[in-house]
């Protein structure tokens, strides 16, 4: 992963490859953002000239490079956009910094070294950029031919470029503690996100339940979390016929994962439940061609409750979370749960199975019933649920329902502060009677229209009474099949990771009561 440094030096001293300077778009033209005044003094004090000149216009994530000034170490200065001038004295917020450390990231694949001499005016801010570096410089090449000593000659897969190996952060007090905990912050919620990526990238013939149950063994051990695998066995004793009719009809059985993070004196309790289908197929509602080409990112909600839970732990938050991941893989075959079928699920409740295209609901069930148990004093679970979402939200956006106002507008309100766009959701009550089963206490789909909605009612049925529960649909960011921006690279995003990380912060300080 990239190194991140600090350092308060002069960016014409810098041993670098390149020196990142951030540009504004200003209603005459570009304009120099705070951070990089010697970088400008050193063209004259001309610099958003050279760039206007070169065709720049300080646009959100607009990248430009040119030769640096006489004097400098570094031979080479990118200018990144940071999007319109802030209102007087506002400052560039967070995303801002963010996307633009990311687009420069992504821009400078193949160099050893950047120095970035963007706005930092607190510690909020060197998180921020440190993020933003760490998520942009991420790449995927597991599965490309590296060759011999690719890497060492800057190179990555094939010949590609290997992702940017450092950045030092200009501007940022190496000995301040505020600066230092916030890059300490920033690269715990980075790695973990990455770490959700790669396994949401990873063919699910190498990810299946058991395999992912494995990378989350390996790493709670790794970091003090404890955990209990339920194999098809323990399953079937405990009567979680949800999760086992989802990957009845595949080879690679089912699982259920607990990670237990324990803060010792703690007062609150997070639940996230996180659907992780390794590969789904539809099941024997089969999925129509062009559609089955992506769906090894139907377990991204619980790679994003894994990497929640483990950068908890990590950052020695003062509340106990709990993830629970639901692995299943949906394939048809004759042992398949078919349309019609009755299951009994853990919570004792009966679904008539309509479709088994609706098999992420199933499992969540599962898993949400075991989660409130455990008496929580909140649940969030996240999914790549519903087709339905996508079409009301689009692809970067994530919806959020819940069964407390309250707590869905916190949810809300913290996933736009850390970056991450969402929308909050109603959960009609009328839609319910769609769901109305004359064989089963409810069926698992209803109402085609508010298909989304729909979802989220039928989760709700097995919540705990009493406890909030919020539900992210996360099927459009979930997974991003244009072209990278900003931070967000092709593939796997890491949806979710950040805005669940945040919540358990929250709790942990006391601000969500």
């Amino acid at each position: 992963m990239t190194a991140l440094t600090l350092s308060t030096a002069a960016a014409s001293g810098q041993r670098a490859d390149v020196i990142v300077v951030g540009v504004a778009k200003g209603a005459k033209g570009p304009v120099v953002a705070p951070g990089a005044e010697s970088v400008d003094k050193a063209y004259d004090g001309k610099l958003a000239s050279v760039l206007e000149t070169l065709g720049a216009a300080g646009a959100e994530g607009e990248v430009t490079k040119l030769p640096a000034p006489s004097g400098f170490k570094a031979p080479l200065v990118l200018a990144v956009g940071l999007g319109a001038v802030p209102e007087k004295d506002s400052g560039y917020d967070a995303e801002a910094l963010r996307r633009a450390a990311g687009a420069a990231a992504r821009a400078l694949a193949g160099s050893k070294k950047a120095a970035f001499a963007l706005p930092i005016e607190d510690a909020a801010d060197t998180g921020a950029i440190a993020e933003g570096a760490l998520l942009g410089a991420y790449s995927f090449d597991a599965y490309k031919d590296n060759g011999d000593d690719t890497a060492a000659k800057g190179k990555g897969a094939k010949g590609a470029k290997a992702p940017l190996a450092e950045v030092a952060l200009l501007g940022a007090k190496s000995r301040d503690k505020a600066h230092k905990a916030a890059v300490e912050r920033a690269t715990a919620v980075a790695e973990e996100l990455n770490r959700a990526r790669d396994l949401v990238n990873t063919p699910p013939n190498d990810l299946n339940p058991e395999a992912f149950a494995a990378v989350a063994t390996a790493a709670a051990k790794e970091h003090g979390v404890k955990i209990q695998v339920l194999d098809e066995k323990a399953l079937a004793k405990g009567g979680y016929g949800g999760i086992l009719g989802v990957g009845a009809g595949s080879e690679a059985p089912p699982r259920l994962v607990k990670l237990s993070y324990s803060a010792g004196k703690a007062k609150k309790h997070l639940a996230f439940v996180g659907k992780g289908i390794t590969y789904d197929s539809g099941g024997i509602s089969l999925k129509p061609a062009g559609h089955n080409e992506t769906m090894k990112c139907d377990m991204a909600g619980a790679a994003a409750v894994f990497a929640a839970v483990i950068t908890a732990a990590r950052l020695g938050l003062d509340v106990n979370v709990t993830g629970w991941l639901a692995l299943a893989e949906n394939m048809p075959s004759g042992s398949a749960t078919r349309p019609g079928d009755v299951l009994r699920m853990y919570s004792g409740k009966t679904v008539e199975v309509l479709n088994t295209d609706a098999e992420g609901r199933l499992v969540l069930a599962d898993a949400l019933t075991r989660a409130s148990e455990e008496k929580p004093d909140a649940i969030v679970d996240v999914a790549t649920l519903t087709g339905a979402m996508m079409m009301a939200l689009g692809g970067r956006t994530f919806g959020i329902m819940a069964n407390d106002d309250a707590f869905r507008t916190s949810v809300h309100e913290i996933a736009e502060e850390v970056g991450e766009p969402s929308w909050p959701m109603p959960l009609p009550e009328h839609l319910r009677k769609g769901m109305d089963s004359p064989t089963a206490d409810i069926a698992n789909m209803g109402e085609r229209m508010g298909g989304g909605l729909v979802a989220g009612l039928f989760l709700k049925e097995f919540v705990g009474e009493g406890i909030a529960w919020a539900h992210l649909d996360i099927a459009g960011p979930a997974y991003n099949e244009s072209a990278p921006f900003g931070y967000t690279p092709k593939g796997g995003t890491g949806s979710a990771v950040r805005t669940l990380v945040r919540l358990a912060e929250r709790t942990a300080a006391g601000d969500l009561g």
